[in-house]
C-alpha cells in the first residue's frame, strides 16, 4: 500500500512538473532573454548579435539582452549557454570556431557541441578570402600554388592563432594543394592583416569585412574565395573550386542555439522569430554592410550541417596533427 501510495505520488509530482513545464513554455517570453556572445564587443559576430537582437525585441514583447563572454577561445561564453536552464531564456551566438572547430582541436572541451546544444537557426555566413600583398608576384591562384611549391616551406602564412579557423582552412587548403607554408599565429585577424599589407607575411585566409578595404585600396590582391560560388561582396574572385580543386568549401558562419533539452515549442518560436528577422530588409542590407550572407534555415538543416562540419575540421585537424591544450 505505501508502495503504490509512492507510485501515485511520483506520477502526481512529474505530471505536475510537465505541466508547469509546458505553462512555461506556453507564455514564453515573459521576462527579458539573453542573448551570449563568446566574444568582445565590436567584431562579426557580436554586430550580428545585436542586429538580430533588435528586430526581435521588437516582435516578442520582451528585450533581447546582450552579454559578451569572451575568452578562452570562446570556450567561456559557450560552457556558460551549455550549463544554463533550457528554458530560452539563455541563448547562443555561436560560430563556427567554438562549435565545429573548437571540437576538434582541442583535447578536453568542457561542453560538447552535439548533446549540449538546441540549434535554432544558422543566421549568416561568409567565406573566407585568400589574400596576399600586392606585390607577390602571383595573379592567380594557380601561380600562388606554383610559386609555392617552387620553395618548400619558404612561404608562410599569418593565422587567428594555432587552431583558429582560418589555421585550419589554410591546412585544408594546403593538403589539397601539396603545400608546404611555415604558419605564423597572431593574436587576431587584424594583426595577421596588417603584418600581409607589411609584408612579413606571404598569405592569409581572412574574412571579408577584414580584407575587402586593403583589396579596394590596392594593398592586398585577392587569389580565391573558399565558398563553393562566388561571394556577392567580391564577385569578381573566383573560387578556389573553380581555380583547380573541385569541391572545395569552407565557409565561416553564425547561428542561435539554446541549451539541449530546451521545449520544442519555445525552438519553433525562436526559429520563426529570428528568421522573420534575417529576411526584414532594414537587417539585411545592414549586414551586406558586413559581408555576410543571412541564412535562416530550420532548427533541423541547422544540426545536421553542425554535425557535418565537426566531422570535417576533426579530419583536417588530425591529418595536419593540429590540437590546443
Amino acid at each position: 500500500m505505501h508502495g503504490l501510495w509512492r507510485c501515485t505520488a511520483l506520477v502526481l509530482a512529474l505530471a505536475g512538473s510537465c505541466c508547469a513545464a509546458a505553462s512555461r513554455a506556453d507564455d514564453y517570453p515573459s521576462r527579458p532573454v539573453r542573448l551570449i556572445v563568446p566574444y568582445a564587443p565590436g567584431g562579426g559576430a557580436d554586430t550580428v548579435a545585436r542586429l538580430v537582437a533588435r528586430r526581435v525585441s521588437d516582435t516578442i514583447g520582451q528585450t533581447v539582452v546582450i552579454e559578451n563572454r569572451g575568452g578562452a577561445g570562446a570556450i567561456i561564453g559557450t560552457e556558460l549557454v551549455a550549463k544554463a536552464e533550457p528554458d530560452g531564456y539563455t541563448l547562443l551566438l555561436g560560430q563556427s570556431g567554438p562549435i565545429s572547430i573548437n571540437p576538434a582541436v582541442y583535447k578536453d572541451l568542457r561542453y560538447d557541441p552535439i548533446k549540449d546544444f538546441a540549434p535554432i537557426t544558422m543566421t549568416t555566413a561568409y567565406p573566407y578570402i585568400l589574400a596576399v600583398n600586392a606585390k607577390l608576384p602571383v595573379k592567380s591562384l594557380q601561380e600562388f600554388v606554383a610559386l609555392a611549391k617552387s620553395q618548400p616551406g619558404a612561404l608562410n602564412y599569418g593565422t587567428t592563432g594555432i587552431g583558429a579557423a582560418n589555421h585550419l582552412v589554410t591546412e585544408l587548403f594546403n593538403g589539397k594543394a601539396g603545400l608546404k607554408m611555415t604558419h605564423i599565429p597572431y593574436r587576431g585577424t587584424a594583426l595577421a592583416v596588417a603584418d600581409l599589407v607589411g609584408g612579413q607575411v606571404t598569405m592569409v585566409f581572412g574574412d571579408p569585412i577584414s580584407v575587402l578595404p586593403h583589396m579596394q585600396a590596392g594593398t592586398l590582391r585577392a587569389l580565391a574565395v573558399t565558398s563553393p560560388q562566388r561571394s556577392a561582396v567580391a564577385p569578381e574572385v573566383p573560387t578556389i573550386a573553380e581555380s583547380g580543386f573541385p569541391g572545395f568549401d569552407a565557409i565561416a558562419w553564425h547561428g542561435i542555439l539554446a541549451p539541449a533539452k530546451t521545449p520544442p515549442n519555445i525552438v519553433k518560436r525562436l526559429n520563426t522569430e529570428i528568421v522573420n528577422a534575417l529576411h526584414h530588409p532594414e537587417t539585411q542590407a545592414l549586414l551586406v554592410k558586413q559581408a555576410m550572407q543571412t541564412v535562416g534555415n530550420t532548427p533541423e538543416e541547422f544540426a545536421a550541417f553542425i554535425q557535418k562540419d565537426i566531422a570535417v575540421w576533426k579530419a583536417v585537424a588530425a591529418e595536419a596533427d593540429v590540437s590546443v591544450k
